[in-house]
């Protein structure tokens, strides 16, 4: 996967797994639901790391100060790479 298909399917399944979190806070007991959340969270921690593989940290809490900064910054990259 490129970098904006990453970001894309990253993004919808952080999403899902928050709005599962929410929906959890009011149905302590809904197995399913609970399944299902850990299931998002799994995948949502899969898609990071190949990311950051790929194309390093996402933000300043992933890797080394140092990757973080040595760039290429948000406005260095090309248009569709990393």
């Amino acid at each position: 996967m490129d970098k904006k298909s990453l970001l894309k399917e990253l993004s919808a399944v952080e999403f899902a797994a928050w709005e599962l979190h929410l929906y959890l806070d009011t149905h302590k007991c809904d197995e399913k639901a609970l399944e299902m959340s850990r299931k998002y969270n799994d995948r949502a921690r899969e898609l990071r790391v190949e990311y950051e593989e790929l194309c390093g940290p996402l933000n300043y809490t992933t890797g080394s100060g140092e990757s973080w900064i040595k760039g290429p910054w948000p406005w260095e990259y090309k248009e569709c790479g990393c």
